[in-house]
């Protein structure tokens, strides 16, 4: 085993840390001077020298690493990663199960004991997303550890993090047979083109899988639909598939054009029956107020942080401003899905955003449904922060 570095937690992060929470906040480490290369092994100890957990040094932003056991004398090797992940899918054992989802996540980060890591399964397909170099010096033992307890027939990876200041662009590619890409999968019967081997984006955001389901059987029917930071459009298949007069996607992004046609074209529908916009977000609430246009339903899902030409969005400061603009182009009776991945807040905040943006257009609402992250997307409870999806369905009444 990798020799194991003792560090001292001061106090002000021990008690917590010792109920289970798992992130190496930068102000917990006594002396973080100590730490000299980014995986090695921590001891972690209070101030009076009791076991808190065994973690490793791997900077991020949200820290300087993660607790990965509570036991003093746990081996991290192959074995270990091999009992995590095994764990991991027999959590998602019903998933794998059912033919009609195809895609999903299996290793969680910190919500499955292995923060700054995640695993997601594409159509026999895996994919290790590493968000710190300390867990990537992990790589050698978690891939003999996944290739022991997993049936696959490729396995890839992106780097989340930067080298030397800067992204590294490197083959994705890690062992198995390479994918012949789209990979295409389904969600709950919805196909979705899938590509492992280009940048960091794979074409669907698996955490909404529960939000589209339901956007397609409750909201859509008839209905003339808007999707704002609309990426790959999987909202607007979903809202097609569910019935929907027409579908509007808007991104910024100049690839969310053939990236959304194709979308529609794997599961047989005419792209050119819907529209797909690549425009400015911020400016088309403006256009559609000109205009005049409404809609039924609005999707709303921005980044939490996104910068234009003309404007700097934050969701944490921002995202009262952005509803009070929906509200305005959306029908009286009128749904708008309201969601966010910001961490920052949570979903009690999120609720005032609403509440605040609703009294400050005299626009009065009820809240229809709530989501947060789907059951493959494991959190725990000493960690509010993992559990970051806000989603919120409420109906405008004008």
């Amino acid at each position: 085993m990798t020799k194991v570095q003792t560090v001292k937690i001061n106090n002000k992060y021990a008690a917590k840390m010792k109920k289970g929470y798992p992130l190496i906040e930068k102000g917990a480490i006594e002396q973080p001077k100590l730490l000299k290369r980014e995986g090695e092994l921590l001891r972690l100890v209070d101030e009076k020298g009791d076991f808190i957990g065994i973690g490793y040094y791997g900077v991020q932003n949200k820290g300087l690493g993660w607790i990965i056991s509570r036991r003093p004398d746990e081996r991290v090797d192959t074995a270990f990663f091999a009992r995590k992940i095994q764990t991991a899918l027999s959590h998602r054992q019903k998933l794998f199960n059912d033919p009609e989802t195809t895609a999903f996540r299996v290793v969680n980060g910190e919500g499955d004991g292995l923060g700054g890591v995640t695993i997601d399964f594409y159509g026999g397909y895996y994919l290790i997303q590493w968000y710190s170099k300390g867990i990537y010096s992990f790589k050698e033992p978690l891939l003999a550890a996944l290739g022991q307890v997993a049936e696959y027939k490729g396995i890839y990876q992106k780097k989340r993090f930067k080298e030397k200041g800067q992204y590294l662009e490197e083959d994705d590619f890690v062992m198995g047979e390479r994918g012949s890409f789209p990979i295409i999968v389904k969600e709950n019967g919805v196909r979705f083109a899938i590509y492992l081997n280009d940048g960091a984006m794979t074409g669907v955001f698996l955490d909404q899988r529960e939000v589209r389901k339901a956007i397609r059987e409750r909201y859509s029917e008839g209905a003339d639909m808007l999707n704002m930071f609309s990426y790959t459009g999987a909202f607007s298949v979903n809202a097609a598939l569910g019935g929907a007069n027409l579908t509007t996607s808007v991104d910024v992004a100049n690839r969310s054009l053939p990236k959304t046609i194709e979308q529609f074209a794997v599961n047989g529908m005419d792209y050119e029956q819907q529209e797909i916009i690549v425009d400015d977000v911020f400016q088309y609430f403006k256009y559609a107020a000109r205009k005049k246009r409404t809609f039924d339903l609005v999707v709303l899902d921005p980044p939490s942080f996104a910068k234009t030409k003309k404007r700097t969005f934050s969701a944490a400061k921002d995202y009262t401003g952005l509803l009070k603009e929906t509200i305005a182009i959306t029908k009286d009776q009128g749904v708008i899905v309201a969601s966010t991945n910001c961490s920052a807040f949570g979903m009690k905040k999120f609720k005032r955003f609403i509440q605040d943006a609703c009294k400050e257009t005299k626009t009065n609402f009820n809240i229809l449904e709530e989501y947060s992250l789907p059951e493959d997307f494991r959190t725990i409870r000493a960690f509010p922060e993992g559990d970051y999806l806000k989603v919120v369905f409420l109906r405008v009444k004008k």
